[in-house]
């Protein structure tokens, strides 16, 4: 029996990277249809009802995923490397943000800054303890300071997404400070 948690790994590769996997298509803005996700877990023989789908997005730690207010569709709010157009609102940073990385990566983000990767956003934190906790995903956590207020007074845009992760399209090695 699936878990939780593997459902929503699931859900994850299928909303972010792969719906074609699962026979869904995601919309400009990457939603997609609920009844379309239940009928793809029902493929895979996963037993997911509305109320638990709902569950999941509900209680999901990280807030991955959201759900239409009528509860007709569903999307994941970042970390997409298919092609999608998030209605993030542009929003004046605070002085400083986070990003938690490794030590093996930062010889690339000495030279060039973080860079998206397969995503279309870098994603930031807005705190250490955030950061900390995305790079020990990776090993031991090493924790960028990024001067967020600078960057954006030299034309950086920054997003804001509904579960507080902060985006923008790149940050030169020039706005970053190491521990």
């Amino acid at each position: 029996m699936a878990t939780d948690q593997n459902i929503s790994k699931t859900l994850s590769f299928w909303l972010r990277h792969r719906p074609d996997a699962a026979g869904l298509t995601l919309d400009q803005q990457g939603w997609t249809d609920t009844d379309a996700v239940l009928a793809a877990l029902a493929g895979e023989k996963v037993n997911c009802d509305w109320e638990r789908l709902l569950s999941i997005v509900e209680t999901s730690d990280k807030q991955r995923f959201e759900m239409s207010a009528d509860g007709n569709r569903i999307r994941a709010r970042q970390g997409h490397s298919v092609e999608v157009s998030l209605d993030w609102p542009q929003v004046d940073p605070p002085e400083f943000l986070y990003h938690g990385t490794v030590e093996r990566f930062l010889p690339a983000i000495r030279a060039e800054g973080l860079r998206p990767m397969r995503r279309h956003h870098v994603h930031l934190s807005p705190d250490e303890a955030t950061a900390t906790i995305v790079g020990n995903r990776r090993g031991k956590a090493i924790i960028l300071t990024i001067r967020a207020r600078d960057m954006a007074a030299a034309g950086h845009a920054f997003f804001l997404t509904g579960n507080g992760v902060w985006l923008t399209d790149h940050v030169p090695a020039s706005f970053l400070r190491e521990p």
